[in-house]
């Protein structure tokens, strides 16, 4: 499984950072990623692929069977087209966790088009700059969730869904394994979102997920709990369920941190998705009930984490009550590529090994500040950066009209991921953090420097520095550290002018009034100056408490 071709690393300095997992996959030369999730629908056209909660005490508001899918989405696709919808253009998601998202989304790729899944909890501002950069031909708002849109953009509203639907299901357009498909846009180190622009061969890329990571059968149920325009979910939750022939089920009920067991019990899911700080508040939620978590969680098999780092304490937790977690690391560029599964669990503290088909690096940090193409692999057990090879089909296409950074972010071979990381002798990988600024909220990669243009026009606030700060060993929060001008506004103040300019996720939970930020001699703030004065240490703790 893993090997040292490409290397030139000198002996003495001991076995290079590198791990070929072998070929991926190849991918036929016709590929469209509607046309894989629905292929299933041959073999079974009754079973159930999707089922959408309204609440935790059995309610099902919608059931979608294979046959009912597949001929949704290709009579949709036929709307499209029929009104207009050219190969290559964008169709934009403003929509709730409801079938109208995958079902349009994938509609929208057999059409042959893009689509651009946006967070409903973007404020106007947010997605009017999203789309004067994307253009799209249509954009889907869910009811509640209307802004003012440029005319030259088609509304389509649950009515006009309604009516895609009514048309005569139509051929999923062949596209080729290199044709666009979907466009997400997350937050960089400059401060703007990039839009990161996925060809059609990245559904077939996630096949090297399926035993590297899930154990995923045709037999599954899989319970997502994100939102559908979060890649983790469309990837996880829905289309490799749905690939693979298994049925995928969403919640789309108020919010508890109970319902989670709750659901699982109800509707026998096999396989649970969720990022760490879920998974937390499930056990703590399932751990005060009279009723026993084991019968509770029978019918599920193991469950799944990304997002964020899971700590080996919450690990320990769940295995306590027999249900084993298995991490993965990734990104929106490449989703998931590093990963423990049930054939091979991750050892304890690491995030697991390169799926079968993946060939990943460690390469020195220097590269961060050199053009040069020359990456050489650190030897194995030292410290550097997460590096993707370009062979890898799950790769982005690239960074949506930005030529520059997109070529910024290669050295030869491999993509420069952003993350540090230590690989061990037998090839596992250990993540160590982010190399830039980039913060991890809710499992959203977001721009502290987003934030922080958002919040300078407050008319008290004079300086202002946003960061990751860990207030206890196993919980960071996105915290504002505020130089006011004059008196401190106070922490509501701060709060409404967030979320006047601010998705949700985006807005620091945390306001800190400081004197003044620290900087260089040439001016630059020094971020890891604010984390270290007023972060969480373990050594300042009397007692250290339970991740769990």
């Amino acid at each position: 499984m893993q090997g040292e071709s490409g290397s030139s690393t000198d002996a003495e300095c001991g076995q290079p950072s590198i791990f070929d997992g072998g070929p991926p996959p190849p991918c036929p030369s016709i590929f469209n990623i509607a046309a894989h999730v629905l292929a299933p629908a041959a073999a079974t056209p009754e079973k159930d692929a999707l089922v959408v909660l309204a609440d935790a005490d059995g309610g099902v508001a919608e059931r979608w069977r294979y046959a009912e899918l597949d001929r949704t989405i290709r009579a949709m696709a036929t709307g499209l087209r029929a009104a207009g919808l050219l190969s290559g253009e964008r169709v934009a998601l403003r929509l709730p966790n409801t079938s109208a998202f995958p079902l349009l989304f994938f509609a929208t790729i057999a059409a042959g088009g893009v689509a651009v899944p946006t967070a409903p909890g973007l404020t106007s501002s947010e997605l009017s700059a999203l789309l004067a950069r994307v253009r799209p031909r249509f954009i889907a708002i869910g009811e509640g969730l209307d802004i003012a849109l440029p005319s030259e953009i088609a509304v389509l509203d649950q009515s006009a869904l309604n009516a895609l639907a009514q048309h005569a299901p139509g051929p999923i357009a062949e596209t080729a394994p290199e044709d666009p498909a979907f466009l997400i846009f997350t937050s960089g180190t400059s401060g703007t979102p990039r839009g990161v622009l996925h060809a059609q061969r990245s559904a077939w890329a996630r096949r090297m997920m399926w035993q590297g990571w899930y154990g995923l059968g045709p037999s599954d149920r899989v319970l997502h709990a994100g939102a559908f325009n979060w890649t983790y979910t469309l990837g996880a939750g829905l289309t490799d369920p749905w690939a693979a022939g298994a049925t995928a089920l969403v919640y789309a009920g108020p919010r508890d941190p109970g319902i989670w067991p709750r659901l699982i019990a109800q509707e026998r899911a096999t396989i649970f998705c969720a990022v760490p700080g879920v998974w937390r508040q499930a056990l703590r939620a399932a751990e005060a009930r009279p009723s026993d978590l084991s019968t509770d969680l029978a019918s599920l098999r193991h469950g799944l984490t990304a997002g964020e780092r899971m700590p080996d304490s919450l690990r320990a937790s769940w295995a306590a009550h027999g249900i084993a977690l298995h991490e993965a690391l990734g990104m929106t560029e490449c989703s998931t590529y590093i990963s423990g599964s049930p054939d091979r669990p991750a050892p304890p503290g690491t995030a697991g090994y390169p799926q079968p088909g993946r060939r990943v690096a460690i390469l020195p940090e220097t590269l961060l500040d050199t053009p040069k193409d020359n990456a050489i692999p650190v030897s194995r057990g030292s410290p550097g950066l997460l590096a993707v090879s370009s062979r890898d089909p799950g790769l982005m296409l690239g960074y949506w009209q930005d030529p520059q950074t997109t070529k910024q972010a290669f050295r030869g071979e491999w993509f420069i991921t952003g993350d540090r990381a230590v690989m061990a002798e037998d090839g596992a990988v250990t993540h160590l953090g982010r190399a830039d600024d980039v913060m991890n909220a809710l499992g959203y990669r977001v721009s502290p420097q987003e934030v922080e243009e958002a919040m300078a026009d407050h008319p008290a606030i004079a300086e202002i520095a946003v960061t990751e700060l860990p207030v206890r060993a196993d919980l960071t929060l996105v915290a504002g550290f505020v130089v006011p001008r004059g008196d401190y506004p106070g922490d509501d103040a701060l709060e409404a002018h967030a979320a006047s300019r601010l998705a949700p996720y985006k807005r620091p939970r945390l306001w800190i009034e400081v004197e003044s930020l620290p900087r260089t001699a040439n001016g630059k703030l020094m971020r890891r100056i604010l984390i270290d004065t007023h972060g969480y240490h373990a050594e300042d703790a009397s007692t250290e408490t339970s991740n769990t």
